[in-house]
């Protein structure tokens, strides 16, 4: 049996790994941050082979309270995820499991390495209508990418009147987080089938412009929620710099030179077993006009959507309590537009538990196609509302 985590996306310290039965193994913090909650490692030589490992340290994770009713992710391919059983004590995560595979890989969720982010930009570059972007670099120098969705066809198909809208999204700003690319995987897929009378319809409207992974270091680093220096992105909108946090200055600027209409930050909740949204209310600049197309996008999203439901999730802010460093806050106090931040879970969706796989990245990918169809109601109602219109 071999134990290793020297791969893309990998995380784990190896603290005893001779007796299959005893695997003791520790969570690894984030490159220069005090966070440790990610992990994603291969057992190799395994099959058959009955396991019992435990992480040793779970109780001092940053969300160590998020491991309760939590099911570690495991798969033999890399495609296909599903859980194994899972028990915390508050102090030792401990899962069984006999592999059926040589090779398994275990995980806190389902990565999603660079090697695939580089298909998935460039398969959908290849597309009509779409171009990719180097918006800048990242603290380590990999490329920040932007796909540019433009109307599939050419400028007299495009039936809307005056200058097509702008829609923002942008996911993994916390690389942990890797249901927001699987999410922006099943985005892209949907605005890019030409049988698809709402993606031409929304392709039409707008030129959809999405940054798959905002954090290529940490992901491909194995960290939860930092980039290689240790930033959290997230708290980094109101004052990116080039040293700590270039990721963020490059798509600010970009959204600078473009305009925003409407805007989705999609990120993966550590403790919530549900899908929901968190608007910009505390902002100090938050109008009625942004009020009803989040109630618009809200109630779209309930109808189209089998996983999304609004009765739970974080607390609303009060009037003037609005972190304006944060991407959603951020955005939609600057251009006045409908700015939300969509969190997904960790564990299952409570809605509609799937006791095999949990919350998985065909859910993700399903949630993301949802989308375009609330996108498109702000979309028109945003038409219908601009001056001819």
């Amino acid at each position: 049996m071999e134990i290793t985590a020297d791969f893309d996306g990998g995380a784990i310290e190896v603290l005893r790994g001779a007796d299959p039965l005893a695997v003791e193994l520790g969570l690894r913090g984030d490159t220069g941050a005090h966070v440790r909650q990610w992990f994603c490692v291969r057992f190799d030589d395994v099959a058959g082979q009955p396991l019992a490992v435990s992480l040793m340290n779970a109780g001092e994770a940053t969300y160590a309270e998020a491991f309760e009713g939590y099911r570690v992710c495991a798969s033999y391919d890399g495609e296909r995820w599903f859980r194994v059983p899972t028990r915390f004590d508050g102090a030792v995560l401990r899962f069984l499991h006999t592999p059926a595979a040589p090779s398994v890989t275990y995980a806190y969720f389902a990565p999603y390495s660079w090697q695939r982010h580089r298909a998935l930009v460039d398969a959908a570059s290849a597309a009509p209508g779409v171009a990719l972007q180097v918006l800048g670099h990242s603290v380590l120098g990999r490329p920040m990418h932007l796909l540019v969705v433009d109307s599939p066809g050419p400028e007299p198909d495009r039936a809307w009147r005056g200058a097509p809208l702008r829609v923002w999204l942008i996911a993994r700003q916390h690389p942990g987080e890797t249901m927001g690319q699987w999410l922006a995987q099943g985005l892209l897929a949907r605005l890019l089938d030409p049988g698809d009378p709402v993606a031409l319809a929304a392709r039409r409207r707008a030129v959809f412009r999405v940054v798959p992974n905002m954090n290529p270091d940490g992901g491909v680093l194995g960290n939860q929620r930092t980039n290689a220096v240790g930033a959290d992105l997230n708290r980094a909108w109101l004052a990116p710099t080039a040293g700590e946090s270039p990721e963020v200055l490059c798509v600010r600027s970009a959204m600078e030179a473009s305009g925003v209409d409407v805007f989705v930050d999609v990120h993966g909740d550590e403790r919530n077993p549900w899908c929901f949204l968190a608007g910009c209310e505390g902002n100090p600049g938050y109008s009625e006009r942004q009020r009803l197309l989040e109630n618009l996008f809200e109630q779209t999203l309930l109808a189209t959507s089998r996983d999304f439901q609004d009765e739970y999730g974080y607390p609303r802010d009060e009037p003037g309590g609005g972190d304006l460093r944060t991407a959603g806050n951020w955005v939609g106090e600057r251009f006045g537009c409908l700015s939300f931040t969509l969190e997904m879970p960790f564990k299952d969706n409570a809605n509609d538990p799937d006791p095999r796989a949990g919350w998985s990245p065909a859910r993700s990918m399903e949630l993301g196609a949802s989308l375009v169809e609330a996108i498109l109601a702000c979309l028109d109602w945003l038409g219908a509302a601009a001056p001819g219109g």
